[in-house]
């Protein structure tokens, strides 16, 4: 019995000991024609978050175009709660998985700890930082991402768009949980809004949910109840309950990882995160030998990582050209733009 066979009997062991069960949650097999020589890629994600319509969403498009371009063997595991996390990865490993992804903040602790049991898989995490992960672990490599730049545009488009508009100037988002990705997002919406307009007021406040659309939406009607011209969901599939609260009150929404501008002419655009070429472009390198892991790859605005997606078309091309200008300022380094709140 070779040792990391012996590590992956431990950690099942005491993973059922601790009464959680190996695959918890929903498995989606996604090989398609995959040959027996194929490098095997796990994508772990939570309960009913694949049609999101955005981050999750996007990962998974990110695995199935590995699929169709590369040749590879995928596999996706929900996870029907965080107890499922480690088991899934276990079993994964027991499988001769080639490299696991985890989708998300919530996974980093668990990412660590079956990192450090089987040193000779590759894991990546998305939104979370390696060099934060308990031990450092070697094999594991951190997919990041500006979110601050990508909603600093988003609210520079917000703020240019509330000038227009009569009466007080106040934009707000809403946020799904309180984490570092979120808050990048907002934390540099918030910046952009005052650039272009300086005496505007911020409104923020969370759902502390990813799901639940209806808790998105009472956020938002709050808000502009308050007086919000422009809202900017940062929650998920919670958040499209704020973009539909936004539709119904005829004020503007702004959607975040995925371009949501399919759901009408009221979502003035989308603060996109690449995360589907993000995970493709990984997997690749695994396959051609070039993956290293101990490090982080960062995405922004000069990788083509984050970027607006379309705009409505309501929105005057002299707003377009103006946040064209900032964008190329940005990625030159130009603008200082906070991280956090």
């Amino acid at each position: 019995m070779t040792l990391r066979q012996k590590l992956t009997g431990l950690l099942v062991a005491a993973a059922l000991a601790g009464s959680l069960t190996a695959c918890g949650g929903e498995d989606k097999q996604t090989a398609s024609g995959a040959d027996d020589e194929a490098i095997k890629v796990g994508l772990l994600t939570d309960q009913g978050q694949l049609n999101d319509r955005g981050f999750n969403e996007l990962a998974y498009n990110g695995l199935k175009r590995a699929e169709r371009e590369l040749g590879i063997h995928g596999r996706v595991i929900q996870a029907a709660t965080a107890a499922d996390y480690i088991p899934n990865m276990a079993s994964l490993v027991r499988q001769d998985y080639d490299l696991i992804i985890g989708v998300g903040f919530a996974q980093g602790d668990a990412v660590a700890k079956a990192a450090s049991r089987f040193p000779d898989t590759k894991f990546e995490i998305i939104d979370v930082d390696q060099s934060g992960l308990a031990g450092k672990p070697k094999n594991v490599v951190g997919l990041l991402f500006k979110e601050e730049q990508v909603g600093y545009l988003a609210g520079y488009a917000a703020g240019l768009a509330e000038r227009r508009r009569p009466g007080a100037d106040i934009v707000s988002s809403v946020g799904g949980m309180k984490e570092p990705p979120v808050d990048r997002f907002i934390a540099g919406y918030q910046a952009g809004a005052k650039a272009a307009l300086p005496d505007v007021k911020v409104l923020n406040g969370y759902s502390q949910d990813w799901d639940d659309v209806a808790k998105c939406k009472e956020l938002a009607l709050t808000q502009i109840e308050q007086g919000s011209g422009v809202v900017f969901q940062v929650a998920g599939g919670c958040g499209l309950g704020a973009l539909d609260a936004a539709k119904q009150k005829q004020v503007w929404g702004i959607g975040v990882d995925a371009d949501q501008s399919f759901l009408g002419p009221h979502v003035l655009t989308s603060a996109l995160k690449r995360v589907d070429e993000a995970v493709f472009s990984t997997i690749e390198s695994v396959q051609d030998g070039s993956w290293k892991g101990g490090r982080n790859l960062v995405f922004g605005l000069s990788q083509d990582g984050v970027g607006l997606g379309t705009f409505s078309p309501k929105v005057p091309q002299e707003d377009r050209k103006a946040i064209d200008a900032v964008a190329k300022k940005i990625a030159a380094g130009d603008v200082t733009i906070p991280t956090s709140l």
